[in-house]
């Protein structure tokens, strides 16, 4: 997501988005709701989901149950939930990697931008490439230096095949002129476990599950892929800072719901999730998990989901990955 984007979400979120759900919606919701994460229990999408989740089930008057369902890259959580009841009782914690899913993989059973709705972006996360301590790098230019001298040696973990965080490796190897090892993970709980214990040599996690562990010196942090530094780490320096020019990959997160759920279901969950998501409190949350809480509208979250599906899926093409649902 690029900042120009981050800026316009955040402006209008300033001015105040005020969608008021019609009458249709007044008895909704009158029993839980589950909001499915694609992802193992432990990553940045659960740990956003479950802080919003909190919040939604205060606000709503009934529980908000997070579900996990991991595989296939972030695709079997979001093929369920796109074959769900569009009632507004079955939601998807979604992000970037599904408009990623759209060109990585042949044949999906379900089309992204056709079969969810947007409902909001909860918050963007700069993605961080750490490293095991073991390692002997202290910057970006050192840990390409290692990288030339054992080409497809060493290995940084993702996600999964064709997520966020495998696209920005396979980046980070082509601006870079290195070659390096691929080793997909189901989530980042595993991930970080292997990292942390010497499986593998870095990763381009979230900040969000890493933070913890760059801060007791368990990681190393040598740069964030966005833009602009991060405020949860304002001493790593960027990857554009550190030679990679004009590297800018982040990841955001946002909720979507089955395409067919009532527009007054759609407009009442955005109106009381940009409630949460911009209040001070939630704001605070997400700055300490070192993540920019947004709050848009489901239309400005469209047009992100569409200019990313094409803008990945050129990255998809020049690092021809291809992969069987």
């Amino acid at each position: 997501m690029t900042h120009s984007l981050i800026k316009t979400a955040l402006a209008a979120a300033a001015v105040g988005i005020t969608l008021t759900a019609p009458a249709l919606a007044q008895d909704y919701p009158n029993r839980p709701i589950t909001l499915i994460v694609p992802f193992p229990t432990g990553g940045t999408t659960d740990v956003l989901a479950r802080a919003l989740g909190n919040e939604m089930s205060k606000t709503l008057g009934q529980p908000v149950i997070v579900e996990s369902k991991p595989g296939a890259g972030s695709t079997l959580g979001a093929d369920y939930v796109a074959k769900a009841k569009p009632d507004g009782y079955t939601l998807l914690m979604g992000a970037v990697h599904h408009t990623i899913a759209s060109s990585v993989y042949k044949k999906l059973p379900y089309d992204f931008q056709k079969d969810l709705m947007p409902i909001t972006t909860v918050a963007l996360v700069p993605n961080v490439l750490v490293i095991n301590p073991a390692i002997p790098a202290k910057s970006v230019q050192e840990l390409l230096t290692l990288a030339k001298a054992q080409p497809g040696k060493l290995a940084y973990g993702s996600n999964g095949t064709g997520t966020g965080q495998h696209l920005i490796g396979a980046q980070f190897e082509s601006m870079g002129g290195v070659q390096l090892l691929h080793v997909p993970y189901k989530g980042s709980g595993p991930l970080t476990t292997d990292l942390m214990g010497g499986q593998i040599a870095m990763s381009f996690d979230t900040v969000t599950p890493v933070l913890p562990f760059i801060k007791s010196g368990k990681l190393r942090a040598l740069a964030v892929t966005t833009s602009h530094r991060s405020a949860a780490l304002p001493d790593v320096p960027t990857l554009d800072e550190s030679g990679m020019k004009g590297f800018n990959l982040g990841t955001w997160f946002g909720v979507l719901a089955p395409t067919g759920t009532p527009a007054a279901i759609v407009a009442k969950l955005n109106h009381d999730m940009v409630k949460i998501i911009q209040s001070a409190d939630f704001k605070k949350r997400m700055a300490d998990l070192g993540a920019e809480a947004i709050g848009d509208s489901p239309d400005q979250m469209k047009q992100l989901i569409a200019a990313d599906t094409e803008r990945f899926a050129k990255l998809v093409k020049d690092a021809k990955v291809s992969l069987d649902f």
